[in-house]
């Protein structure tokens, strides 16, 4: 099954655009799961199992490295892209 994901990270620090940038290279490291950036979100796509593989990954890397954080995530099952 594919999904779509919608993320929107809010480290709780100071010195945050770091802390999301650091994110969002580690995530576009990983094959099997597309990576769209946008000014508000992040948009991850890809099969399921392979995406929140991925995010359960790199959240819990940047939880442990940079300290406390938000993630608001939106999940549709399927790709938005292909509707019209």
């Amino acid at each position: 099954m594919q999904v779509s994901v919608d993320l929107s990270l809010y480290p709780l620090q100071e010195d945050y655009i770091p802390v999301i940038i650091d994110f969002i290279h580690r995530v576009q490291l990983h094959e099997g799961v597309e990576v769209l950036r946008n000014q508000m979100t992040t948009q991850l796509f890809g099969e399921y199992g392979r995406v929140m593989a991925v995010l359960t990954e790199e959240l819990r890397h940047s939880f442990e490295t940079h300290g406390k954080a938000v993630i608001v995530a939106k999940i549709v099952n399927g790709d938005v892209r292909a509707t019209p």
